[in-house]
């Protein structure tokens, strides 16, 4: 069974508005979709990995940069409909989504070509607030938008 781990940045707009960054997911099969095609930055790691390391680890891989200081909450962990485990943890901060890096994987494209491409894990980030967030966001994955609602303090 699959496990991964990732980080679901958060910050609190000037009129306290909670958003969430999410990274639109890369390759051909989700490059005309947008809602359910996101996803928080994460990635699969081994059994004798801690999860909080390998999160930070995905989050550095797929948007190019570290994610910021700050200590992580656990927002538990969720089955997806393919049966990975996916746990997230909570992270307040900011991060510039225009200019991310994502590292590459491999495929065969077209399908049956015999012709292998590059496309990037994440191609593209953005800041959406969470009722946003939850029409992105794949399904699986949801429920980390409601654990976090309750995670976190309201400011003010």
């Amino acid at each position: 069974m699959a496990t991964s781990a990732g980080i679901l940045l958060y910050r609190f707009t000037g009129t306290g508005a909670l958003e969430v960054l999410l990274g639109h997911m890369g390759g051909p099969f989700w490059a005309r979709k947008d809602d359910h095609a996101w996803s928080i930055p994460k990635g699969e790691h081994d059994a004798d990995e801690d999860p909080r390391e390998a999160a930070a680890r995905e989050f550095a891989e797929e948007l190019g940069a570290l994610p910021p200081d700050g200590p992580l909450v656990e927002l538990g962990t969720v089955t997806q409909s393919g049966g990975k485990k996916v746990t997230a943890f909570a992270l307040n901060g900011d991060f510039d989504a225009e200019h991310i890096r994502s590292n590459l994987f491999e495929m065969e494209w077209p399908r049956g070509s015999g012709r292998m491409r590059s496309f990037p894990e994440i191609d593209r980030a953005g800041w959406f607030d969470l009722e946003t967030a939850a029409t992105k966001l794949v399904k699986g994955q949801r429920p980390f938008l409601d654990r976090l609602r309750e995670a976190v303090p309201t400011p003010g």
